[in-house]
C-alpha cells in the first residue's frame, strides 16, 4: 500500500481535478497521510505568473518530503520549461484533467484492498460538468493548457450529485472552465435544464453555480435558477474590464453596456461577484476609473482582483507595460471599493434570517454566499436558520 497526499492550487475547477486523483487512490486502495506520505500530488495553476510561480514552489517543498511528487493540472501542460530543474523524483504529467487520475493511478500501482466509495473532505461538493474553453480572450491560457469545451453526460452529472448528497454534502457546486457552453445533445439538456434536473435531486439542499459568463446569463437560465428551489441566490460573472476598449483588446466578447443590461433585472435579488483583471496592457487611468464605475453600476459586491500578468502562447504574450506598482495601487483601489459594496450589502441583512451552511468552525455561507459569522460550538456540516444582529469586516454576526 502507498500513502500520499494531494493538494491543489487555483480555482474550483482545479480542486474538483485534484479530488478526482485522490478518489480514484482511494478506490485503488492506497492511504492518504500528510505526514510522511509516499506519493505527493501537486495539482498546479498558471492563470497568472504568480499562480505558477507558487506551483512550483509547492512541487519543489513536496519533493523534499516524498518518494514521489506528480505535477498535474494547468501548469503541468503549459508549454515551456515552467518545472525544469526541479528533482528527479518529480514527474510532470501533461494530461487532460480526465485522463489524469488514470495515468497517474496506473504509474502508482494498483493493490487488491479496494476502498468503499471516498468521501470528499468539505461538506461543499463541486461538480465538473465541463471543462476546457473554445473562444481564445487574447490574454489567457486556459483553452491552450485545457483544451476545447467538452462536457459531461447528464447521466454522469446527476448520478455524481445524487452520491454527493448520499455521502452527506448539503450544497453542491456545478463548476466549468465555460461553464454556460455545457451541453449533453444526445439527450437534450443545456445549461438551465441541468440546474433544475440537479435542483431537484432528491436530499440535495442547496445547489450553486461556481462562474458563469455575462453572454450566458439570459432569460432561460436565469428562469431556471429563480423556479428551483434549492438554487443559491448568487452569481459570479466575470467582468475583466469595465472599459469598452480594454474588453474588445483582451477579445471579450460583450461590451459593458450588455454587462450592465443583464445583470440589471438580478440587482436586489442575487448576490453579484466578479473578477476583474488590473494593468491589462491598454489599460490607463481613465479606463481603470471606468471600471471602477462599472462595478459600481452593476451592484458587484466581492470583487477578485488578478494584476495582468502575461502568459506564454497567448496574444498579449510580450505585452506588459503597465509598472508593477500601478497595478498594486489599481488593485488595493478595487479591492477597497469591492470591501465597501459588501459592506452595504451585509448591512442591508441586519433583521433579516437566512439559511446559513456551517464549513468551518464559526464561519459559514448564506443562500447568496454572504460569509456569516456563527457560534464555533456549532457543528461543521450544519444547516441552520440565524437572523443577521449586526456586520464585521469578515462578514455578517448571526443571532
Amino acid at each position: 500500500m502507498t500513502t500520499f497526499s494531494v493538494r491543489f492550487l487555483g480555482c474550483k475547477v482545479s480542486h474538483v481535478d485534484a479530488h478526482a486523483v485522490r478518489e480514484r487512490l482511494l478506490a485503488d486502495g492506497h492511504a492518504e497521510g500528510e505526514t510522511g506520505a509516499d506519493v505527493a500530488v501537486v495539482n498546479t495553476c498558471c492563470v497568472t505568473h504568480e499562480a505558477l510561480a507558487k506551483s512550483r514552489k509547492e512541487a519543489a517543498r513536496a519533493a523534499r518530503t516524498h518518494r514521489r511528487v506528480y505535477v498535474t493540472g494547468c501548469g503541468a501542460n503549459l508549454a515551456g520549461d515552467a518545472f525544469a530543474g526541479l528533482p528527479d523524483n518529480v514527474v510532470v504529467v501533461p494530461r487532460r484533467s480526465e485522463d489524469t487520475p488514470e495515468f497517474v493511478a496506473g504509474d502508482v500501482g494498483a493493490i487488491g484492498c479496494v476502498q468503499a466509495d471516498a468521501r470528499l473532505d468539505r461538506i461543499r461538493a463541486f461538480v465538473k460538468v465541463q471543462d476546457g474553453c473554445s473562444f481564445s480572450c487574447r490574454f489567457c491560457v486556459i483553452p491552450l493548457v485545457r483544451g476545447a469545451s467538452r462536457s459531461r453526460s447528464a447521466g454522469a452529472v446527476l448520478a455524481e450529485i445524487g452520491r454527493r448528497v448520499e455521502q452527506g454534502h448539503r450544497e453542491v457546486v456545478l463548476t466549468g472552465i465555460n461553464l454556460g457552453c455545457y451541453r449533453d445533445r444526445g439527450v437534450g439538456y443545456d445549461l438551465p435544464r441541468l440546474v433544475r434536473e440537479a435542483g431537484a435531486t432528491p436530499g440535495l439542499e442547496r445547489l450553486r453555480l461556481s462562474s458563469i459568463e455575462i453572454n450566458h446569463v439570459d432569460d432561460k437560465l436565469v428562469a431556471a435558477l429563480r423556479e428551483t428551489p434549492t438554487a443559491s441566490r448568487h452569481l459570479h460573472v466575470p467582468l475583466q474590464s469595465g472599459d469598452d476598449a480594454v474588453l474588445r483588446a483582451m477579445g471579450r466578447r460583450y461590451s459593458v453596456a450588455t454587462y450592465l443590461r443583464r445583470l440589471a433585472p438580478l440587482r436586489g435579488e442575487f448576490n453579484l461577484t466578479s473578477d476583474v483583471i488590473v494593468g491589462f496592457p491598454t489599460e490607463d487611468e481613465q479606463a481603470f476609473a471606468n471600471t471602477l464605475r462599472t462595478a459600481e453600476e452593476a451592484g458587484l459586491t466581492k470583487i477578485h482582483v488578478f494584476p495582468y500578468s502575461p502568459r506564454p502562447g497567448t496574444g498579449t504574450a510580450t505585452d506588459d507595460p503597465v509598472a508593477p506598482q500601478e497595478k498594486k495601487e489599481r488593485g488595493a483601489r478595487l479591492r477597497a471599493a469591492s470591501h465597501d459594496a459588501c459592506l452595504a450589502h451585509w448591512r442591508a441583512k441586519l433583521g433579516e434570517e437566512d439559511s446559513v451552511l456551517v464549513d468551518r468552525p464559526g464561519r459559514g455561507y448564506g443562500d447568496d454566499y454572504s460569509p456569516w459569522l456563527v457560534s464555533a460550538d456549532i457543528p461543521v456540516g450544519e444547516l441552520l436558520r440565524v437572523r443577521a444582529a449586526g456586520i464585521s469586516d469578515e462578514g455578517v454576526l448571526a443571532a
